[in-house]
């Protein structure tokens, strides 16, 4: 679960699980063409929210360097197809008992063996309660996850998890689950040497990891410096000398170091220059769709906003109010699309029928009805204050979230605000210590190619991406049932019935999805974003 910084479908079935077994490293080989080897990227990022631990990482400021630093039992190609990296097979006959079998003598950076209880260790860990780890719902599939992640809890190892050897182990869920061998290539999944354990806090800070770089150097709000991991021997080989990773406040000021050639690698062009970077650029751009989505929370905990018939009926006001399409022509050049859903198109499954949808429509009068329905309820005063929550250092947060905002004030008369932090991080802290006062901008990068990677994680209940803590039984039920279907077109049938329940309340307001528009220096080749909108870093190479 990624959140973006500007504003990860499919179900797989038992036999799509079992494939897993027989696919080899070798079909994401992403070494590239010729070019200098030994070429140091540079690429923009955010300072990350937390130290650097897979349980503890959900945003993309930390998630870009965790991706390159660890790796799973499984990566996901250019296209999201899942590809074997430590694992040697995955291998199950019910969909809820697993058995994951790893390649033998592969190692951390530090040369400590990655093992079984590597893995083990790491999801016992990111599970526990008493760790307080972002990512825990994540592992909430496995059997005893209840018993260790409940409040107050002082138990630490899931009873679905066992090591049957060095390197084997057994994976019990609680019901069976079509689509959890492709989750593994998540973040959260990664494992963790023995030190990892000694003290957390300060392994995040100094991580030793197991992927294709290492990390060697982190100075805060300014850089992360990623050298090539030669004990790395997976499908994802660096093709260059490694990756520094510079943090910029402003994405106007890493598009100028851009076209200065004193940065490689752009993810995001601001909306300053979305009219002109093609043709500032020409070949050296990308202009594409990928997984992911832009929303708006408006947390269940504010005045007005609870999770009963007046909050639903303002979220419903609100989302009538916003004319995503005027937005997305003014502020990004017509760069988006329009969202249907809670989801993205590029996933397997995806529909832009789901019923309810139409409350993303725009329609100011059917706005303002709806907000006098809830005043009725509950008066909504005219010094009340409508506040909306943004990153300033994110490409084009600043412009859409004033768009919404003096759309709120024209269409509903109320007193709405845009209400600017510093950094990603510094927004971050505060939507997940639930301290917004008003709310607040999101996005979702897929972790991985499933639908119910858009849902689940952020509106489960407890999830730990559940920034507005939304709760609802009947969602929560539905997600468990698609999750046990079979059958992906029976998967997804059910997800979207989930998506339903999701129109009625609002738990975030899907605006539009993402498309990745990026760009690269005079310096670099073999330039390639994958199906998350994530430049793959490891196949660039200098001129």
């Amino acid at each position: 679960m990624r959140y973006s910084h500007a504003s990860k479908a499919v179900v797989l079935s038992a036999a799509l699980a079992l494939t897993l077994s027989a696919c080899g490293g070798g079909s994401t080989e992403t070494a590239g063409g010729e070019g200098d080897g030994s070429y140091v990227v540079t690429a923009n990022t955010t300072e990350p929210q937390n130290g650097l631990l897979p349980a503890n990482t959900n945003e993309v400021g930390g998630g870009r360097v965790m991706d390159l630093i660890f790796t799973g039992l499984v990566s996901y190609d250019a296209k999201g197809a899942p590809v074997n990296e430590l694992a040697e097979s995955i291998e199950t006959e019910d969909s809820q008992n697993y058995t994951i079998k790893l390649k033998a003598g592969q190692t951390f950076s530090d040369g400590s063996p990655v093992t079984a209880a590597s893995f083990v260790d790491a999801w016992n860990f990111g599970a526990a309660a008493k760790n307080a780890q972002l990512n825990s719902y994540f592992f909430e599939s496995i059997k005893g996850f209840d018993e260790v992640n409940k409040e107050g809890s002082e138990k630490e190892e899931m009873e679905g998890l066992k090591v049957v050897d060095d390197t084997t182990f057994t994976v019990e869920l609680s019901q069976p689950e079509s689509d959890f061998p492709l989750r593994l290539g998540y973040t959260a999944f990664m494992p963790l040497p023995e030190a990892a354990f000694e003290d957390p806090k300060a392994f995040g800070e100094k991580p030793v990891g197991n992927g294709p770089y290492k990390l060697t150097e982190w100075n805060h709000d300014v850089n992360l410096k990623l050298e090539v991991n030669e004990s790395y021997d997976g499908p994802r080989k660096a093709a260059n000398g490694g990756i520094d990773f510079k943090v910029y406040q402003s994405t106007d000021s890493a598009y100028n170091d851009l076209l200065s050639n004193n940065l490689d690698v752009l993810d995001q062009i601001p909306p300053s220059s979305l009219a002109s970077y093609e043709t500032d650029l020409g070949d050296r751009s990308v202009n594409s769709p990928y997984a992911g989505n832009a929303t708006i929370t408006i947390p269940g905990y504010l005045d007005h906003f609870k999770q009963d018939e007046e909050g639903n009926l303002r979220r419903a006001a609100i989302s009538r109010a916003i004319d995503r399409q005027l937005i997305i022509d003014k502020v990004y050049n017509g760069g988006k699309v329009k969202a249907d859903d809670f989801t993205a198109p590029v996933l397997e499954g995806y529909s832009a029928d789901v019923p309810g949808s139409e409350v993303l429509d725009f329609d100011a009068a059917e706005a303002k009805k709806l907000w006098e329905q809830a005043d009725e309820i509950s008066k909504w005063e005219s010094g009340d204050e409508f506040s909306i929550g943004y990153n300033v250092d994110g490409a084009g947060n600043k412009e859409y979230v004033e768009a919404v905002v003096n759309q709120l004030k024209s269409n509903l008369g109320i007193n709405a605000v845009a209400q600017p932090f510093s950094s990603f991080k510094e927004l971050r802290e505060k939507v997940t210590s639930y301290k917004m006062t008003g709310a607040f901008r999101t996005g979702w990068q897929a972790d991985y190619p499933s639908l119910y990677n858009f849902l689940g994680p952020l509106f489960g209940t407890g999830a730990g991406s559940n920034d507005g803590k939304y709760s609802s039984k009947e969602f929560d039920d539905k997600l468990a049932e698609g999750l046990s279907a079979t059958d992906p077109a029976e998967g997804a049938k059910i997800f979207n019935e989930a998506q339903e329940i999701l129109f009625k309340d609002l738990p975030a307001i899907p605006l539009w999805y993402q498309a990745v528009q990026g760009g690269w220096s005079e310096n670099v080749d073999n330039v390639e974003f994958g199906w998350n909108g994530v430049p793959l870093y490891q196949q660039i190479t200098g001129k």
